[in-house]
């Protein structure tokens, strides 16, 4: 039973903290130079302890929509149960964004989640100019700058973070399900880590987390994002009660800049 609620929990969880570096929208400049293109994909694959238990594929799609006349990229987080998990806790979940290609802010956000018998869709429509936000649940108002699950990752990719010092705290504002939301993230600074695709050199990131049936009291959530011009998510981990859960970047392709891994 454990392991069904770590499978169904840090799948949801894991997949949003790759879009958590959106935290400093709020605080740091947005580069004006475009990071990323239509073609891009990165998958990931999500262990509980050396079993895999689910993938996801985070992409970039052309798109012929305009939002108040401006043109649009349509972004695409997809994620699955994998192994022994799929057959005991299967989980289908599909998030989409449209984006402005210059501010990258989000104009329309819709999922559709199937987590075993739990089923949820939802379609939101954000009005950049009154700040408010339409979705099935009804309509509210926010301040600043607000992001659904995926636009979040996308913007924070195209942040200056060359300011940021150890220790820097920031709240990341976003909408879910029924209203908005916030989740505080700790800048940690720099550190070498190694996926499956090789070394690279990182910005570090504690996003906090709340101890209770599936996290240790003294529990850590560390993400790990390229410190190049991609600004990729590469690798994240964080111990529970029982083992520890981490996601990797196993492939990235139609990338605007080369992937380069440290060379020994």
């Amino acid at each position: 039973m454990k392991k069904l609620l770590i499978n169904k929990y840090f799948f949801t969880v894991l997949l949003f903290i790759a879009c958590c570096t959106g935290a400093f929208a709020q605080e740091l400049k947005k580069i004006n130079e475009s990071i990323f293109k239509a073609g891009e994909q990165l998958d990931y694959k999500m262990k509980y302890g050396f079993f895999t238990a689910a993938e996801a594929t985070i992409k970039v799609e052309a798109s012929d929509k305009k939002y108040d006349g401006r043109p649009t990229f349509h972004l695409v987080a997809e994620g699955k149960t994998a192994g022994s998990f799929d057959l005991f806790y299967k989980v289908r979940n599909r998030y989409e964004s449209y984006v402005d290609q210059a501010t990258l802010m989000p104009y329309f956000y819709t999922e559709n989640r199937r987590e075993g018998k739990y089923r949820h869709t939802d379609n939101v429509t954000f009005d950049q100019k009154d700040k408010k936000v339409t979705a099935n649940k009804g309509t509210f108002n926010y301040k600043g700058e607000s992001f659904d699950f995926v636009s979040a990752y996308y913007f924070a990719r195209a942040i200056d973070v060359s300011k940021l010092h150890e220790g820097d705290t920031f709240d990341l504002q976003y909408f879910l399900e029924d209203g908005f939301h916030s989740m505080q993230i700790t800048y940690v600074g720099t550190e070498t880590v190694e996926c499956s695709l090789g070394k690279f050199n990182c910005l570090k990131f504690s996003p906090a987390i709340i101890p209770g049936r599936i996290f240790r009291k003294n529990s850590k959530l560390y993400l790990w994002v390229t410190n190049d011009k991609n600004r990729i998510p590469v690798k994240a981990h964080v111990e529970v009660i029982i083992g520890s859960v981490s996601m990797e970047l196993k492939s990235a392709t139609g990338l605007k800049y080369p992937l380069n891994p440290i060379k020994d």
